[in-house]
């Protein structure tokens, strides 16, 4: 016979994802190499341009002469850089924590970058706890 007062484990929030009111949605992104370890919510920006390469970089990152780079992407589970480039799954739509998510040196994401977000479905809401 089952027992249902047994308790079988708990559920720990990371405080990322802020409501389900925008879908989830993920794809398979390019992550540019040497960045080290990323975690799960690091704010990710496309690098273009002339000297973009596409690929996906930590929010705080100072762009190279004639690149530019958009906020894009959250990283949904934590992931080695290493030395190359390599692919990983990423949110490219949803609604998130501003306070839950991850940047370089913890530099804040700006309006500006918050606007660009939305423009790509990404939401940003402060939670109260």
């Amino acid at each position: 016979m089952p027992r249902y007062d047994e308790n079988l484990g708990s559920m720990q929030y990371d405080n990322l994802v802020n409501s389900s009111d925008v879908t989830l949605i993920t794809a398979m992104r390019n992550l540019r190499g040497g960045q080290g370890i990323l975690k799960r919510g690091t704010a990710l920006a496309l690098s273009s341009g002339s000297a973009g390469d596409k690929s996906l970089v930590i929010i705080g990152t100072a762009a190279a002469a004639d690149e530019t780079l958009t906020p894009n992407a959250i990283l949904t589970d934590e992931v080695d850089t290493g030395s190359a480039s390599v692919k990983s799954e990423v949110y490219i739509t949803g609604h998130f924590n501003t306070n839950g998510v991850i940047t370089k040196g913890d530099v804040e994401i700006t309006a500006d970058q918050i606007e660009d977000f939305r423009k790509v479905g990404i939401f940003f809401d402060t939670m109260m706890k």
